[in-house]
């Protein structure tokens, strides 16, 4: 069961995120299926009962197929937005980095995840060509997690 619930003001989600690098390169994921266009970390909602670095290896093999190290906790993010259905959330994710190993390096854009909504792919953004995509979360663009090693803190609210 996933940590997830709902109240009269909207929904709640404790969830991971996946920060996979390779340069200034990042892997993200994309529902084509979606009415905006927009980017977000592989990662998912963590299940009860699973420890944070349980649930970042569980969405991370589900996502990509792959498995691999976690190198360490990145970011904590906490997100409020209202969904394009019209439904407010309380969001709050635990980022960690990961050490990637050749066999993720490699994934090609396009390849489908057998987790998350249906349809979803991955794709590698280019950090330094990104003008004009939307990227959830945006520190993606400003933090460069392989230099800075503190837990970053980081608020939204939409």
């Amino acid at each position: 069961m996933d940590c997830t619930f709902k109240t009269e003001r909207g929904n709640f989600n404790y969830r991971v995120g996946l920060i996979i690098t390779n340069g200034r390169k990042i892997l993200m994921a994309r529902n084509p299926n979606e009415e905006r266009a927009f980017y977000y970390s592989v990662g998912g909602r963590v299940r009860f009962g699973e420890s944070l670095t349980e649930a970042a290896l569980r969405e991370l093999k589900e996502e990509t197929g792959i498995d691999c190290e976690i190198d360490r906790l990145a970011a904590i993010h906490e997100n409020f937005f209202t969904c394009d259905e019209g439904v407010f959330f309380h969001e709050v994710s635990c980022f960690f980095t990961v050490k990637p190993n050749e066999k993720l390096l490699q994934i090609p854009n396009g390849h489908t995840t057998d987790g998350g909504p249906g349809g979803e792919y991955l794709e590698w953004i280019d950090l330094d060509d990104s003008d004009g995509l939307t990227i959830y979360p945006d520190f993606y663009r400003t933090v460069d997690f392989e230099k800075d090693r503190e837990i970053r803190h980081f608020i939204s609210r939409e």
